[in-house]
């Protein structure tokens, strides 16, 4: 009997452990996964302060075992310091070269030449667009080193939204009217406006050109501080819509010449942040235009990256952004969000920490283009082949199909 009771006693303890540590076992499932090699550099751009990931954001991707290599003094525009990436897990560099020979690169400005040398053939680049800034070069050295190229705002959700354009967005919505506040001001050189108005005085007029995301955080933005708002669009459901993030009826128009030449004649702020990459008909106020506008009227850009709304748009950086032409002053720059640095790092990391911890466990970023519809829109290079056809229109260059590369995959 003795060997029957120990069999007896023993089963039970058997099933006891297994139910007691099933995180345990899983874990150790995870970690037959590929680990990570995530680069983040120091960003050359003038004035660009955002990074795709915080020391928090870093600390959620580094306790599942993946590296993150942080070039020193990447945060110190907002206000992060070394020692707190390092803290979080990152292994801080000095050397540009050692954050590039990662396997994957995340940053804010689209590649230069000199950053792509660095990079290792076959690795995977992760950026913003900005068409303005991103080269034909450029894709061709890509191609040329079979890497593969995410953009940021092509990605799409579950929910087939674009999260990082809907983040960004917000962001500056809000950040255009407070530009908006500070060149109307006399110590900006303005016409020494208030943005709003008060009792007795007529309130400020500011045109909006374009009803998404942007559109409808600015309109709020304005209308909250007094002004008069109106806003355009091709799209009359966008219009509806607009209407109802407000709860207030405000003036909306499709985008018809002869309604928009009066709004521009009398327009104290004109925000245009029509995107184009998506394909959606071009539209651009032209030169003509601008010129019947009042004196000292502000145009704020916020589409130039891809080749902006005005006639009169060129694109700056944040440390020269404002000039005047016909009397108009202009503010053009492909990173507004930029002067809220951290605020918009907090945002990309929200979406990146967990997005890197999904191509961890695909097993990399191809493997996780091929798992996921959502990620594979944002890949416009893959494995050294141009796969976006809109972003190799506007290059003048050939495209293929993404699916018939998968197909072989």
């Amino acid at each position: 009997m003795y060997p029957t009771q120990n069999l007896t006693i023993m089963k039970p303890a058997a099933k006891e452990q297994r139910s007691l540590f099933p995180e345990e076992c899983l874990l150790r499932e995870i970690a037959r996964q590929p680990r990570l090699s995530i680069g983040i550099p120091k960003e050359k751009t003038e004035l660009e302060t955002r990074l795709a990931l915080t020391p928090e954001g870093v600390s959620i991707v580094t306790e599942e075992g993946h590296s993150v290599y942080v070039q020193r003094g990447a945060g110190e525009g907002m206000s992060y310091s070394n020692l707190q990436y390092s803290e979080a897990g990152a292994f801080m560099v000095d050397d540009a070269a050692e954050v590039y020979g990662a396997d994957m690169v995340l940053k804010i400005a689209p590649p230069t030449i000199e950053e792509l040398n660095q990079m290792q053939d076959r690795s995977s680049i992760f950026s913003m667009l900005q068409l303005s800034n991103l080269s034909a070069e450029c894709i061709k050295m890509m191609m040329k080193k079979k890497m593969t190229a995410i953009a940021y705002e092509l990605i799409k959700d579950e929910q087939k939204a674009f999260p990082v354009v809907s983040s960004i967005s917000e962001i500056e919505g809000s950040t255009a009217i407070a530009v908006a506040a500070e060149l109307m001001s006399n110590e900006r050189g303005g016409k020494g406006l208030l943005l709003g108005g008060i009792a007795g005085i007529i309130p400020t007029e500011v045109l909006i050109l374009g009803a998404g995301i942007t559109g409808s955080v600015a309109a709020r933005t304005a209308l909250a501080l007094g002004a008069q708002v109106k806003i355009f669009d091709h799209d009359i459901n966008k219009l509806r819509k607009i209407q109802h993030y407000l709860g207030q009826q405000v003036f909306t128009s499709v985008i018809q010449p002869s309604v928009l030449f009066k709004a521009l004649a009398t327009a104290d702020a004109v925000i245009g942040n029509l995107r184009y990459i998506d394909g959606s008909e071009r539209f651009m106020v032209s030169e003509d235009l601008v010129k019947t506008m009042k004196p000292g009227a502000i145009i704020i850009d916020m589409s130039v990256d891809q080749g902006g709304c005005f006639e009169t748009s060129e694109c700056r950086t944040l440390k020269n952004p404002v000039y005047e032409k016909h009397g108009v002053v202009h503010y053009c720059v492909p990173n507004i969000s930029a002067r809220v640095g951290r605020t918009s790092s907090m945002a990309l990391s929200n979406i990146f920490a967990p997005m890197l911890l999904k191509i961890g466990n695909s097993g990399g970023v191809k493997p996780a283009i091929n798992e996921s519809a959502g990620f594979r829109n944002g890949a416009y290079i893959f494995g050294g082949v141009l796969v976006n056809h809109l972003i190799a229109d506007y290059y003048g260059l050939l495209a293929n199909d993404i699916g018939l590369l998968l197909a072989g995959y």
